[in-house]
């Protein structure tokens, strides 16, 4: 976001006179209806006409009914809905210029010139071809009298926004998709059933998981199951890659693990180009090791089902930014693609992302597959290396003689078992001795200290909670102890996984060097809790799974709320004063208002919202939803609002109050939680391994540096190390919360969203960026 010198123009008015038309294109995903609820939403506020463009382009050529203008609540209920309610088709006619004839005339017929495209590289290819031949198109169509010079003239410029929509995750430009996350979840949902039966067994299981000419959902997958192998596009296994496998299966059971998971993307090929089927894996296991093997074929469960709390926050933000995009758009300014690169909304121009993606399928076809990987972005490359680190080496025999010990703190939440599978794993390949402290700081002073191995960890990705044990406790009144139990040990470096406390207890720590040399060691503190309130890092292990958590229970509350009609639901949610959870699930599951420690309310704004509630009760939309953070305000407590809004709303709708409690806590890991958890691991123990080697000093390590003891975070688009020491500025310790949080610009979408009239801030303003030009260098 840059801020930009134009005078901001009021968000209210930008659309006045203006038509948007919304589409879904080629395969559903999903996730999309989110993205069709945002942008008919944000189109309304803006006071532009929204039409709803039925089945896709072949809508747009047939015209008629397929084009209908949207209201407000005709998008209502649609957010937790799978695939797209305004239906998608891959258009034949679309592709001649007679059926580009047919669909421009309709669209000016209704003078509509913005369209906003939901879906693969091919449907926004062709809406880019579209808005090219457009004025040829117009000028046909005057010629021919189908329209008039006059129309022509109020139609001469046609504006295109597109939105990735695509479960495979394969479009360049952006780090998700629209239903990558969903299908992730169906996907790994699937393997947790799969792995109770195989380990019954002891058998091996092949997966097959869509992705023609993209392994992402492979990849991601191998990495938040902990599959033995995986087979991709664009990585084809080396020669004799037959051999390797079967030895890599043998050995693992030769460690006592009891199945095995090979993970097979639809597109997997070896390196003459030459398929690599689920069936050829299989007969290869059976004839060669007698394994017993099944195979597992996903296919269309991963495009269905509900969409995940990640895939509706993302199609809801896009939603916003695709309109914002279309009405700033000039004659001059190429078509652009809404994308997502770490937790930042970005517009890209749209045939450059569809040049680099073309690109990578050419790579793939020289055979040049190095290259294949690193267009396909930061992501994807940070995912493949983790995989083959994890997976693809066996430990050393050279010992490094270095003992690095992990621990959980603070309170359990799910992912932080991922973190130190990985953590661990990966310090056995560096040749490290790994040793486990049980029961937070309060084990590291009381000496539950225990050397922990390869296969002690396996499965662990999949588990909700903490397998070490966690405590609250903070370090301070037990330093004499755990300098003693750091000696005894010879623990050269330490990692801790876990919320606030975690953070707070690395600070006592680092502060505690001084008095006790002992704690001269490299630490890394990786933030995991579902608060999602540990300061350098913009997201925790944990918050993601607890934020589906409440998504789905919201979900079945208004669906009972539905029912009834004329109902208001108050929910609480955890968080502690960190307001993320209650904000991101009110966008997620549509709520009304959401109530947060941040965004300091009165008695006025509890007034407004009820009065917003009655004039909703007077729609067809007849139910409420309102989230209230359980620390948010100390005499607004959840029983006072559920009075006051029981009591005012007498006679037009009648209030429940859910608290939702520990359940946020528990749960097995999302894919996101466990891939963020996997990657934090392996990355945390790299550091380390690095630090020890500067702070060796006269045969023995000594890290007194503020720099040895880092929080490993995300901040915006790349994982950081950050000295616990720097962060103390940026940190509110009375209410635990970091000083400056992301998250609170994206709260005014979710009013907006909930038909409140306030403001958008236009004046941070998204310049478009190149993505050619930053891979510029891999063409050549």
């Amino acid at each position: 976001m840059s801020k930009d010198l134009h005078p901001t123009v009021d968000p209210t008015k930008m659309g006045v006179g203006r038509s948007i038309a919304v589409l879904t294109s080629g395969g559903d995903a999903q996730g999309m209806n989110a993205a069709v609820r945002a942008t008919v939403r944000v189109g309304l506020y803006t006071g532009a006409k929204v039409y709803f463009v039925h089945e896709g382009y072949q809508g747009l050529v047939d015209g008629g009914d397929n084009i209908c203008l949207a209201t407000w609540e005709s998008v209502s209920m649609m957010l937790q809905l799978g695939g797209t309610v305004i239906g998608s088709a891959r258009s034949k006619d679309f592709r001649t210029r007679e059926g580009r004839m047919k669909a421009a005339c309709n669209l000016v017929k209704l003078g509509i010139t913005n369209l906003c495209v939901i879906g693969g590289d091919g449907s926004l290819t062709g809406a880019n071809e579209f808005r090219t031949e457009w004025s040829g198109l117009l000028t046909d169509l005057v010629q021919t009298g189908k329209i008039t010079e006059e129309e022509a003239k109020n139609s001469s410029h046609l504006n295109i926004v597109g939105m990735v929509g695509s479960i495979d995750n394969d479009f360049c430009g952006t780090d998700m998709t629209i239903g990558t996350d969903s299908a992730l979840h169906r996907i790994i949902e699937v393997v947790d059933a799969i792995t109770t039966t195989a380990q019954s067994h002891q058998r091996t299981f092949i997966l097959e998981v869509m992705g023609r000419h993209c392994g992402y959902l492979a990849l991601v997958t191998a990495l938040a199951c902990g599959a033995d192998w995986v087979f991709i596009p664009e990585m084809p296994p080396d020669d004799g890659w037959e051999d390797h496998l079967c030895r890599r299966l043998t050995d693992q059971r030769a460690r006592g693990s009891r199945l095995n998971v090979i993970i097979v993307a639809e597109g997997a090929m070896d390196k003459t180009g030459k398929p690599i089927t689920s069936d050829m894996i299989k007969k290869l296991v059976t004839d060669r090791l007698g394994f017993d093997t099944r195979t597992t074929v996903l296919g269309h469960v991963q495009r269905g089902g509900t969409p995940s709390a990640f895939d509706r926050i993302l199609g809801s933000r896009m939603g916003v930014e695709a309109v914002m995009a279309l009405l700033e758009a000039t004659p001059e300014t190429p078509a652009c693609v809404v994308s997502l690169s770490g937790n930042q909304v970005v517009r890209l121009p749209l045939m450059e992302c569809v040049q680099v993606t073309k690109d990578v399928t050419a790579a793939m076809a020289q055979g040049k597959f190095e290259d294949a990987i690193k267009l396909r972005g930061k992501s994807f490359e940070n995912n493949w290396n983790t995989y083959k680190l994890l997976a693809h080496i066996n430990p050393p025999d050279v010992k490094s003689n270095i003992n690095m010990a992990i621990m959980n703190a603070g309170a359990p939440c799910a992912g932080m078992n991922a973190a130190v599978r990985s953590a661990v794993r990966m310090g056995i390949i560096q040749g490290h001795n790994m040793i486990a402290v049980y029961d937070g700081f309060d084990g590291l002073a009381q000496g539950q200290i225990e050397p922990i191995t390869w296969t002690q960890v396996s499965g662990w990705t999949g588990k909700g909670g903490s397998m070490l044990g966690t405590k609250r406790s903070l370090p301070g009144k037990m330093m004499a102890e755990i300098s003693q139990n750091i000696a005894r040990n010879n623990i050269h470096a330490l990692v801790i996984v876990g919320g606030f406390e975690a953070y707070m207890g690395g600070l006592e720590l680092v502060q505690a060097r001084e008095k006790y040399e002992q704690l001269c060691i490299p630490m890394v503190v990786i933030p995991a809790t579902v608060s999602n309130n540990v300061p350098g890092s913009d997201f925790s292990i944990g918050a993601d799974t607890a934020l589906n958590t409440i998504t789905n229970t919201c979900d079945r509350i208004k669906q009972s709320a539905a029912g009834t009609k004329r109902r208001v639901f108050i929910v609480e949610t955890m968080g502690g004063y960190c307001g993320y959870l209650a904000t991101m699930a009110g966008l997620a599951a549509g709520a009304d208002a959401a109530y947060i420690f941040e965004e300091k309310f009165n008695i006025k704004d509890l007034e407004m919202n009820v009065d917003h509630l009655v004039e909703k009760m007077k729609t067809t939309v007849k139910r409420g939803l309102i989230l209230r953070n359980e620390s948010c305000n100390s005499s607004y407590t959840t029983d006072f609002i559920f009075n006051l809004y029981s009591e005012e709303g007498k006679g037009i709708f009648d209030c429940r109050k859910n608290v939702l409690g520990h359940m946020q806590q528990g749960g097995t890991p999302t894919p996101f939680d466990r891939n963020f958890g996997t990657k934090m691991g392996a990355k945390s123990v790299l550091w380390l391994t690095d630090k020890l080697k500067e702070c060796y000093r006269h045969g023995r390590i000594f890290a007194n540096s503020a720099d040895s003891a880092c929080v490993l975070g995300m901040r915006k688009r790349a994982l950081t190390f950050q000295p616990l020491a720097e962060l103390k500025t940026e940190t509110d310790f009375e209410h635990h919360i970091p000083k400056d949080q992301w998250w609170l610009k994206i709260r005014p979408i979710m009013k907006i969203l909930a038909k409140y009239n306030i403001k958008l801030d236009t004046s941070e303003h998204t310049d478009m960026e190149h993505v050619i030009k930053k891979k510029g260098a891999l063409m050549k």
